[in-house]
Formats: C-alpha cells, sequence, structure tokens
C-alpha cells in the first residue's frame, strides 16, 4: 500500500494539517502515558485538559464547544475497523505514526465498505490534523516499531457509553458509544460490532 503524506493535496478530502497551535505541552504530558503492546484509548484524560492548549482548542478548532482530550497508544498494523462521528476528530501525533482512513460518503446502502478504498497517510510526530466528520478512521498504525502516540480531541461525551439501547436497523446498527458510528472486519473480532468491511483487513508491513 502507497503512503501518503497528510501535507499532499490527495488528505484534502479526508481533512487538514492544523497549523499555528502551541503543542508543547499537550507532547510533554503525553510522554507520561502508556504504551502497551496491544492500542489503548482513553477518551477523557484531566490532566491534559487541564493544559493552556485545551482552551486554544475548544476555542479555535471547535469553535468554542465542550470537548475532551484523550489518547491512542499502542502497537498497530492493522485496520481491523472504520468509525466516524457527526463532527470532525483532531489528532495530535506525539510519534510518527500512519492514519489510515476512507469516505463515509463510500458507504454502501447495506452499510458496507470495501476496504480497497482506504488510503494510508503518513502523519510526522509534533504534527495536529484536523480529520472531517465524513471522513472514516480508526486507530492509527505505528510508523516505528517502538509503536505510536496520538492525542485525540473530541466534543465532550464522544466514545463513551450510551445512555440508550441503539436500533438493530439502518445505520444505527453502527452505533457502538456516544457519536459513534463503527464499521467493523470480521478479523477484528470487535465484539458487537457490526462487520461490514469488505475485502482485505488491511495491515501495514514493516
Amino acid at each position: 500500500m502507497i503512503v501518503q503524506k497528510v501535507t499532499d493535496k490527495s488528505f484534502g478530502k479526508y481533512g487538514r494539517v492544523l497549523d499555528g497551535y502551541a503543542l508543547s505541552g499537550l507532547l510533554e504530558a503525553m510522554k507520561h502515558t502508556p504504551l502497551p503492546d496491544e492500542v489503548i484509548y482513553v477518551p477523557s484524560v484531566e490532566e491534559l485538559e487541564a493544559l493552556p492548549e485545551a482552551a486554544e482548542f475548544k476555542d479555535r478548532a471547535f469553535g468554542g464547544l465542550p470537548i475532551q482530550i484523550g489518547y491512542c497508544n499502542g502497537k498497530n498494523r492493522k485496520l481491523n475497523a472504520l468509525e466516524y462521528h457527526r463532527s470532525s476528530e483532531v489528532n495530535v501525533a506525539v510519534t510518527d505514526m500512519i492514519l489510515l482512513t476512507g469516505m463515509e460518503q463510500d458507504i454502501g446502502e447495506d452499510f458496507t465498505y470495501d476496504t480497497s478504498q482506504v488510503e494510508a497517510f503518513f502523519v510526522p510526530a509534533g504534527t495536529a490534523v484536523e480529520m472531517y466528520a465524513t471522513t472514516l478512521h480508526y486507530a492509527p498504525c505505528m510508523a516505528e516499531d517502538t509503536g505510536f502516540r496520538a492525542v485525540v480531541i473530541l466534543p465532550a461525551g464522544t466514545n463513551k457509553e450510551l445512555g440508550f439501547t441503539a436500533g438493530e436497523q439502518g445505520e444505527e446498527k453502527l452505533i457502538t458509544a456516544k457519536n459513534k458510528w463503527l464499521i467493523a472486519h470480521e478479523e477484528a473480532g470487535i465484539e458487537g460490532a457490526f462487520c461490514g468491511l469488505r475485502g482485505e483487513n488491511i495491515e501495514l508491513k514493516k
């Protein structure tokens, strides 16, 4: 698979690089977060949300909406699933990492998605990237054998436990958490997820 750069024009349909944001506090605080062999995602971390950078992202990137700042760390080379939100997501690459992306518009009427349409983009450490609401994405892939660390910024409450029972028909069957619609690959074995990814469970080779 060809790995493009987030600075390439081809990334424009998925998102954009956010320039001019102070990141040093976030990057320093992230050095103290775990880096396990498996992928770990923590939606909200008080230490990160208390940093001065949080107010800047809240006001500039989310127009004043309440936000949560968490992280996704670990070792991963596979696609496994794709998700989307009703809002943009901001990722800050603490280490070099690779994003696997697709477009919500390419989801079929039966809510399946052909993984041959996925594209890969390299994000260098110290880069903040906005992914649009229509961008399919999931856990980053590592660009180095040591794993990856990424800050994840979203509207408050996203990816947290549902307060209602999602339906079993139409798009509702994709809802697995608040503001989270997920399509999984059968090989990933994600409990309770709709397995609608068709084709290869993409794996980035070393």
